[in-house]
């Protein structure tokens, strides 16, 4: 194997290890995806403003998100199915964010339940959270994660319907899957993957699996999944969440103004600038074009966050000038994740790691809270 340099070339091997199903799952977007690739070619638009003659010898990348001290102001996104990309994934990428010292967003649609990512971690994860028609279910995640000291709730807001991605329906990925001829023969061709889920007992998934009446396997599953994503959902039920969970809340999925006010009004600590890795609403902005305007609006009224189209520190420092205090990586980590597995998830953490300061040093910055858009090619953003 040759020696790993950028994300790119964890893409690339995860692609090769990966079914082809689960890889086109996080690899893909909807419709015509447009709006996927807008979020990764709108930041090379963004320019760097290069300065020298400045004293960089002392750099540090050190910064909090949410009041928590981070080694860098990048979280893992939450990610559904990762245990699929590789087995006990989450368990996995939880594991590598917590040594390297960044937060872990574990998705609701994971495959490891928040309880095992807790008795596998020792500090506090963050918990994802999707408003479902079943509030009942939607309040027992809520205790779930307060009993597993999740730090934060990451509250959902993009999917109160499904948009249509192509690959997934040319895949027949779908709940339960789809054991067709060609998904069967690409996994078999996939020999160590297959072992390693053959292995661990966590193919189902783990936060609601027993936890839904009348849902015990993947068949159940299907038919309570497909009618519970709520799109009657209002920032009312925002409003509801919010009086529930005490801890830190974050709103995901704001890509416009006017719903960053009200993510404001409802009390939320933070807000994620997202359309969803370009997987919902195709034909939208790209998140890095829409954060200026939200950071603006917001001034430091609401930590701002924002994800989409992050593959380098280079990306990290231009989501940072344009006046996120944090990012997050959903696609990175995941490719990292099939790629390798734990060891994955964290080269990804050091490839953005060391991007994030060399970049800094070539920017004449010494410290990661200072980049503004004074280190931005004026014109270019």
């Amino acid at each position: 194997m040759s020696a790993i340099t950028c994300i790119e070339d964890l893409r690339e091997l995860a692609r090769k290890r990966v079914p082809r199903m689960f890889y086109d799952y996080v690899d893909g977007g909807s419709w015509t995806e447009a709006t996927y690739l807008a979020n990764e070619a709108d930041f090379a638009r963004i320019k760097l403003r290069q300065r020298v003659g400045l004293n960089v010898a002392q750099r540090t990348t050190r910064s909090k998100m949410l009041d928590q001290e981070v080694a860098m102001p990048v979280a893992l996104a939450p990610v559904g199915l990762a245990g699929m990309q590789y087995a006990d994934g989450e368990i996995l990428a939880a594991r590598a964010a917590e040594k390297f010292g960044v937060p872990f967003t574990l998705s609701t649609m994971s495959i490891c339940s928040i309880e095992e990512v807790a008795a596998h971690t020792v500090n506090p994860f963050w918990f994802q959270l999707y408003m479902f028609k079943d509030r009942s279910f939607v309040k027992c995640l809520i205790d779930r994660a307060r009993k597993a000291d999740c730090s934060a709730l990451v509250l959902t807001l993009d999917v109160a319907v499904f948009g249509q991605r192509h690959k997934d329906v040319k895949n027949r990925m779908s709940l339960p899957l789809k054991m067709t001829g060609a998904n069967i023969v690409d996994m078999l061709r996939r020999p160590v993957w297959c072992a390693r889920m053959i292995s661990t007992s966590r193919r189902g998934f783990g936060n609601i699996m027993g936890y839904v009446d009348n849902v015990s396997n993947m068949s159940s599953l299907a038919a309570w999944t497909t009618e519970q994503f709520d799109s009657s959902l209002t920032w009312k039920d925002v409003q509801w969440v919010r009086r529930l969970w005490a801890g830190k809340l974050i709103v995901k999925g704001i890509m416009d103004v006017e719903d960053a006010e009200l993510a404001v009004a409802c009390g939320a600590d933070a807000l994620i600038v997202s359309n969803h890795g370009g997987r919902q609403l195709d034909g939208t902005s790209s998140s890095i074009a829409a954060l200026s305007l939200i950071a603006d609006a917001c001034k430091d009224r609401i930590e701002i966050h924002m994800d989409g189209g992050i593959r380098s520190g280079q990306d990290v420092a231009r989501a940072l000038a344009l006046g996120a205090k944090g990012v997050h990586i959903g696609r990175p980590f995941v490719y990292g994740l099939g790629a390798l597995g734990e060891s994955g998830v964290t080269k990804c953490l050091e490839i953005i790691h060391n991007e994030l300061d060399l970049t800094m040093g070539l920017c004449g910055l010494s410290d990661v809270k200072a980049i503004s858009r004074e280190n931005l090619v004026p014109g270019s953003h």
